[in-house]
């Protein structure tokens, strides 16, 4: 399985234009949640409210969402669909639902409404999961260095727990070699999900490759999921350790134009990690589902008319 759903307390939802597009993960009950944003260039929303020593309430739901800047109002339309909804503490005789986002830099020649957007993604959060991948949601505008970029989702287990990721790749650099159709992530691959390839000894992964003549467009954002009991420190300390899941998976990371961002919740379903080796093995896990969903995130795009560059799919039908 290689959605959240089996870690439970989670819901995926989705919303596009046909041009870009958001995604809310809505959590039931609320959940803990910590932040690392490792990016140069970040756009995000009440992620201060998630580190460790402040208030750290517990989150109703996450929005990754388009739009460079302007896609930060999905977390206003998911705020008031949670309102309407019922959800969120009380202040009063009005509720707060506590929703934190991040965006991607895909804007290329008009601006969506992104409020509508995020409202609908968590509408239809609350009526069912969707854990589709590729081209949807937030990843519909999605590109990398050299092909399409998207959504993706994978799990990892631990004997402390489950560790799950859902991840928009619209990083700066590039998933694959500079010759050829081989991930950077196949060594963490699953029953050949990016197609079981192997990259022989010509694959040229150092030449750099960038998207820098596109300005604008940049940025990874995620959201690590464990059922493990962690608080706001350690989840703090496993998403910051699952970043190493992007510098894995893509060449270069972490550059001056991605505002690479990365949330982790717990659902709280199991009891906390026994130990060092436990929490260690759980952000090795993190890093793993992280760098696997970025990648899967490429495999399953399809094929836009937009601009950018064609889909790996199309790029390498035949793959050797």
């Amino acid at each position: 399985m290689s959605g959240l759903s089996a870690l439970g307390g989670c819901r995926i939802g989705h919303a596009d234009d046909g041009r870009t597009g958001a995604t809310a993960v809505v959590f039931d009950p609320p959940v803990q949640m910590g932040v690392a944003v490792h990016g140069g260039a970040p756009g995000t929303r009440e992620t201060d409210l998630l580190r460790p020593g402040h208030l750290n309430p517990p989150v109703d739901a996450l929005t990754l969402c388009g739009g460079s800047a302007f896609g930060l109002a999905a977390a206003d339309g998911a705020q008031a669909t949670l309102l309407a909804a019922g959800r969120g503490f009380a202040v009063g005789a009005v509720r707060v639902p506590i929703v934190p986002g991040a965006i991607i830099f895909d804007l290329v020649d008009a601006v969506a409404d992104y409020r509508a957007l995020g409202a609908n993604a968590c509408a239809a959060a609350l009526l069912g999961d969707d854990e589709r991948e590729g081209s949807v949601g937030a990843g519909v505008g999605a590109t990398t260095a050299t092909v399409r970029g998207g959504l993706g989702l994978a799990v990892e287990q631990t004997k402390a727990g489950g560790v799950g990721a859902l991840v928009v790749n619209n990083a700066v650099g590039s998933p694959i070699a500079a010759n050829g159709p081989w991930f950077r992530a196949a060594p963490f691959e699953r029953d050949a999900e990016f197609g079981g390839l192997v990259a022989p000894p010509h694959a040229d992964f150092a030449r750099v490759e960038t998207k820098l003549a596109r300005a604008g467009e940049g940025t990874v954002i995620a959201l690590i999921v464990t059922d493990a009991t962690l608080d706001t420190a350690a989840l703090t300390g496993l998403a910051r350790g699952a970043h190493d899941g992007i510098a894995l998976g893509i060449y270069p990371a972490h550059t001056l134009l991605d505002g690479d961002t990365v949330f982790a919740a717990s659902t709280a379903r199991r009891p906390p990690p026994a130990g060092l080796s436990a929490h260690v093995a759980l952000g090795a896990a993190a890093t793993r589902a992280l760098t696997r969903a970025l990648t899967r995130a490429v495999v399953h795009a399809t094929p836009a008319s937009g601009p950018g560059p064609p889909a790996w799919s199309t790029r390498f039908p035949t793959r050797t």
